[in-house]
């Protein structure tokens, strides 16, 4: 098993042109691990809001009935892909922003899932 800052090490390997990665708790919002390569990006910020995107899909399953579980979060914006991949556990979750420009969105996906995997 991988530790959170051993994760967005071995993710920042291998996408080193990301534009912010993070390690969050599910239930809290707190990020476990970060790394962001713009100085303007709130890391912590982000790791809140996007605990709260997490928070409400989960209970639109649930309120849907669906017997799903969530693989991956896909937000596009203009230039920007954020992508939201939990852990086995749903008990922490990989936040990754990439610019859409510079990284392919299958390979970035398989990054996540190969490292969400092994998250301790």
């Amino acid at each position: 098993m991988a530790s959170p800052k051993q994760t967005v090490k071995e993710i920042l390997e291998e996408l080193p042109t990301l534009l912010a990665v993070a390690v969050v708790e599910t239930e809290t919002g707190m990020p476990l691990a970060a790394h962001s390569n713009l100085s303007d990006f709130d890391i912590d910020t982000a790791a809140a809001y996007n605990t709260e995107v997490v928070k409400q899909k989960l209970k639109a399953i649930k309120a849907l009935n669906l017997n799903q579980t969530v693989q991956d979060i896909l937000l596009t914006l203009t230039d920007q892909l954020h992508l939201i991949k939990l852990s086995p556990t749903g008990d922490k979750f990989i936040y990754l922003a990439v610019n859409s420009r510079d990284t392919n969105l299958a390979v970035a996906r398989q990054i996540l899932k190969g490292q969400t995997a092994v998250l301790a």
